[in-house]
């Protein structure tokens, strides 16, 4: 039976990565191979087991508790998600993304660069790395009319950005997830991926400025007056930003789980978005009333706006990978890796490199139920800069590509010619750096 468990999985994995060729979601193939893994496992009465971190062993357990506890351990991740996601929208609402434009005056290509990579290596940092790829994006297509020019800017885009969200636990789905499994701190996570995340993001943006693509100046661009701007979106765009950094602050003070912060700092931004709004406090109820009138809350109207099959994604092979995990079948697969490959930093690369294929949620996920080391051990921090920088080496290797690939219509062989020895060089130097500098973090 844990033969055909597997099989399920690398079939439901296969439908995940070939989602475009299948022209079907990928959530359903992720929602379906859970459901039918854990079906198995409870129909056939298959042993499960939890891990003990400690005697680094497997122990038994009911499948009734073990199910709760992997539900309980990816609840936290969605509900976290679902809150950054909502006050996300809700800044985007007063159009407060549109303040940043007004930060940009040169036209030098060269100079553009510089500006829109430390932008989305900071803004990913902190409202995640696809949210930042969107806002930068869509800025860039009011900035940039020439779309050969933007294409260049949005490969580089998707490196920064990327590189910006693996150095924070709220920076990418991946790091999210390693900080909410409380294999990473946010201060040793800063410690150790900061640095080689600056370098995977600076190098690639070097030798860009030094390419053709980057040289002179951009047309003058005319004012879109269909933008719409808001005389309180500059003020919601801080308040968004800085209610989201207080979460690991929160943490930290209170050692609560993540999404508790999460749920405080949506509940401050949504109050202040009902004040600005002059609209009636009510964020519990969506009645055909208030959905006439548009205006009357900027929280139902962000709500609505939430990804959901990508929250639902998230909850099949969290679940999935959990089956897995708890069928002791990672945990043993991770004994047998170490055995034929000592060297656990090559074995961290070369998910890293996969990343670039497949999705790097479940490899992570895999990644969390393999390895037994305690909180804030190198190899976490260095499975999180790989994952998450590692997935910029093709243009369906994360989100934050998959999105640009979407906005821009951009072609995957032309990332791959044009963008990808870029981001391998950076993901390369970067990965040198960390093996270099980690004996000297404190």
């Amino acid at each position: 039976m844990e033969t055909v468990i597997i099989s399920l999985f690398i079939l439901g994995y296969l439908a995940i990565t070939l989602e475009h060729n299948l022209k079907v979601d990928k959530l359903i193939p992720a929602l379906g191979m859970m459901a039918l893994m854990w079906a198995i496992i409870s129909v056939a009465q298959l042993p499960v087991f939890h891990v003990n971190t400690e005697l680094r062993q497997l122990e038994p357990s009911h499948l009734d508790e073990i199910l709760l506890h992997h539900l309980g351990k990816t609840a936290e991740i969605i509900i976290f998600l679902l809150g950054a996601m909502t006050i996300v929208e809700i800044i985007d609402y007063f159009n407060g993304f549109f303040t940043i434009k007004n930060f940009i005056k040169t036209r030098s290509k060269k100079g553009l660069l510089w500006i829109f990579g430390i932008l989305a290596f900071i803004l990913s940092a902190i409202i995640d790395n696809l949210t930042a790829t969107i806002v930068l994006i869509t800025i860039l297509q009011k900035v940039i009319h020439d779309r050969d020019t933007r294409l260049w800017f949005a490969g580089l885009i998707i490196i920064c950005a990327n590189a910006g969200g693996a150095w924070s636990p709220i920076g990418d789905v991946t790091t999210t997830m390693l900080w909410i499994g409380d294999k990473v701190t946010t201060l040793k996570l800063i410690n150790y991926v900061l640095f080689p995340s600056i370098i995977c993001f600076v190098i690639p943006v070097c030798i860009a400025s030094l390419l053709p693509a980057f040289q002179g100046l951009i047309d003058e661009a005319k004012e879109d007056l269909n933008i719409k701007t808001h005389k309180r979106g500059g003020t919601m765009l801080y308040l968004g930003l800085s209610a989201i950094i207080f979460v690991p602050i929160f943490k930290t003070l209170t050692h609560l789980p993540p999404y508790v912060g999460m749920m405080l700092s949506l509940a401050i931004v949504a109050t202040f978005a009902e004040i600005f709004s002059k609209a009636k406090i009510n964020i519990t109820s969506f009645d055909e009333e208030s959905d006439a009138n548009q205006t009357a809350s900027p929280v139902h109207s962000s709500l609505s706006k939430i990804e959901l099959p990508s929250i639902l994604f998230f909850l099949g092979i969290l679940l999935a990978v959990a089956a897995l995990e708890s069928l002791g079948l990672l945990f043993n697969f991770a004994e047998g890796l170490n055995h034929s490959i000592p060297n656990t930093e090559l074995v961290v690369a070369l998910l890293g490199v996969v990343s670039a294929v497949v999705d790097n949620v479940p490899l992570v996920a895999a990644s969390m139920g393999m390895f037994s080391m305690g909180t804030d051990d190198s190899i976490w921090h260095l499975i999180a800069y790989s994952a998450g920088t590692g997935g910029s080496m093709l243009i369906i290797g994360s989100a934050a590509g998959v999105v640009a690939m979407g906005m821009e219509k951009m072609d995957f062989f032309w990332y791959l010619k044009k963008i990808s020895w870029l981001a391998l060089l950076g993901f390369i130097s970067g990965f040198i750096t960390f093996i270099l500098i980690r004996d000297f973090v404190i």
